[in-house]
């Protein structure tokens, strides 16, 4: 019991660390890699018949994606780009409901697959910038 506890402190400390030493864009990165293990997660829920844990995982991931990735936009900076992305985030949320009511792992998948792909663009722009 004392290194299970011990090493869920370790693990905490090590994401705080992580957290306050990434930059603006890893820290992006980090809220799509929460979303896409969240949905995950869920899915495993899901095909292990824990429906608490499913609707816990699929919360957590809605509340990535509202409360991180979609509060971080700058519409102002970002225009029309920013736009598009707020509306793809409130379409996941809305699927990612639609999947939690219905037990609905395809739609998991759908979801899961929009945020690897924009997680890739996005560690993308990351490597470009890197690079110039």
């Amino acid at each position: 019991m004392f290194a299970t506890h011990s090493a869920a402190a370790y693990a905490s400390i090590g994401i705080e660390t992580e957290v306050s030493t990434a930059s603006p864009h890893q820290l992006i990165l980090m809220l799509f890699d929460g979303a896409i293990l969240s949905i995950n997660s869920a899915a495993i829920s899901l095909a292990n018949g824990d429906i608490a844990a499913k609707g816990a995982s699929l919360s957590k991931a809605m509340d990535i994606i509202t409360r991180g990735l979609h509060a971080s936009l700058d519409v102002e900076a970002g225009g029309d780009l920013a736009l598009r992305l707020s509306a793809l985030y409130d379409y996941m949320c809305e699927r990612l409901l639609h999947a939690n009511i219905h037990n609905n792992e395809k739609v998991m998948a759908e979801v899961s697959n929009l945020l690897s792909e924009l997680r890739g663009a996005w560690a993308e722009i990351g490597h470009t910038a890197g690079r110039g």
